[in-house]
């Protein structure tokens, strides 16, 4: 079942529920799916649309003084389980020869290749800053 379908499965979990939050954000979601140029979206264009939703609601929040809400904690529930910072750090010193590199940045696409979907290309940034 692609993420896509799985949505669809969580709207209807969530409106049996009455769990209004889940409703909207999924609804959100899927709003967001029907204004892509293909009828059915793949599980990595499904991911970076959460992506998306969430920076979104992060800028929204830190222009209105907020921490958090109730979305942003849904739409996190849904991305996958992103690498920690020791653990990209182990694979950057086990794989990436720096000397093949003009500079320490253009290692970040054979890292966030390897990683794909489960890092993030800011904490990525910042542990290649320090090295």
């Amino acid at each position: 079942m692609s993420l896509q379908e799985k949505f669809s499965q969580e709207l209807k979990a969530a409106m049996k529920a009455k769990d209004t939050e889940r409703m909207g954000a999924i609804r959100i979601l899927i709003g967001e799916f029907a204004r892509q140029s293909e009828k059915v979206v793949d599980d990595d264009q499904v991911i970076a649309i959460i992506k998306k939703l969430i920076k979104s609601e992060r800028e929204l929040l830190g222009h209105q003084g907020q921490e958090g809400s109730s979305f942003l904690t849904i739409m996190e529930g849904y991305l996958p389980q992103q690498a920690n910072e020791e653990e990209i750090r182990a694979w950057i010193v086990a794989n990436v020869d720096f000397s093949t590199f003009a500079n320490k940045m253009q290692a970040m696409k054979p890292i966030m290749t390897h990683f794909g979907s489960s890092v993030d290309g800011n904490t990525v940034k910042k542990i290649l800053q320090t090295f």
